[in-house]
């Protein structure tokens, strides 16, 4: 692959990449740059060839980023949103409206991204830039507007919005034999690294001391929760996860709960720095997420705070 005088791979290669790891999906990074799903596909092997590391693990109907992939799409969402608001900011015309949201990778791959279509067909003129990152972003130094955060009720300097209750559970396939605590000797626990622990972390550990059963050494552990509910899927192993996040497998019976206990987990909050008055176009997302939330399913995914 040829370089170029910066000695980075070809741009088209890169921007490729870049919508495959924003969108997870082959078809929908297409569908955006206007290429055919083998086209994509194509330019990503070439990338990894070229680099020497895969970027994604392939599914039947998603991709997911390996620790490489997840590596470099960071730096490379920055570059292009910083691309689009160089050219946007010397473009004629009017200039378009955007609001900029932070979440975790887990929020925004499982929840967030598949509603996006709907905050587009509410609000055509609003340009919702997603910023990911499991490391909370300093909203009172403009990097965004608005954030979700998986936490307490309350940060310092911030106001909150509880969006999304949490609790956590072991998931898997239904094809895997689950009937009682004690078959989970016989399959690999799929956890996930959790960015900070604290003694309630709903993780196996207080799991097995909650079920008030001896614990099962044999753990699969993954880099980040989108991975690990991807390995249950596919029925590598049992998983335990937020039910929030795998909402729909269990409901198309693509996951099942197969026994408790469920741990109880932070929540999910929407915040903003309680000095800055919100502008209507954040205040616009802002409402959008709480009524997204409510159209998920009031009373089981909590009821918003009132601000």
């Amino acid at each position: 692959m040829h370089m170029g005088a910066r000695g980075l791979p070809p741009l088209t290669a890169l921007q490729a990449f870049e919508a495959a790891a924003r969108h997870l999906s082959f078809k929908h990074a297409a569908a955006e740059l206007s290429l055919t799903p083998t086209a994509i596909s194509h330019q990503v092997r070439r990338l990894e060839e070229r680099l020497g590391v895969r970027l994604f693990v392939r599914g039947a109907r998603r991709v997911d980023l390996t620790p490489a992939g997840q590596g470099l799409y960071p730096a490379l969402r920055q570059g292009f949103d910083a691309m689009a608001r160089a050219v946007e900011a010397v473009s004629p015309g009017s200039p378009q409206r955007g609001v900029v949201l932070s979440t975790t990778m887990a929020f925004a791959a499982r929840w967030l991204l598949p509603r996006l279509a709907r905050f587009a067909e509410v609000h055509p003129d609003i340009t919702l830039q997603l910023h990911t990152s499991d490391r909370p972003v300093d909203l009172h130094g403009g990097v965004a507007q608005l954030a979700i955060r998986y936490g307490p009720d309350r940060a310092a300097g911030l106001v909150s919005v509880r969006l999304l209750e949490s609790r956590f559970a072991p998931v898997c396939a239904p094809r895997l034999p689950m009937r009682s605590p004690e078959d989970l000797a016989r399959v690999p626990l799929i956890g996930f690294h959790w960015f900070r622990r604290e003694a309630g972390t709903p993780d196996w550990p207080l799991w097995f001391d909650r079920a008030g059963i001896a614990p099962v050494a044999r753990q699969l552990e993954f880099s980040d929760e989108v991975n690990a509910i991807q390995a249950a899927v596919a029925g590598q192993g049992v998983a335990m996860v937020n039910l929030a996040m795998v909402a729909e497998e269990l409901a198309t019976g693509m996951l099942c709960q197969p026994f408790g206990p469920e741990l109880p987990g932070h929540a999910f909050h929407v915040v903003w720095p309680e000095t800055d008055d919100l502008h209507p176009d954040v205040a616009a997302v802002r409402d959008w997420l709480v009524a997204e939330v409510g159209e998920a399913g009031r009373g089981k995914a909590g009821v918003p705070a009132q601000w």
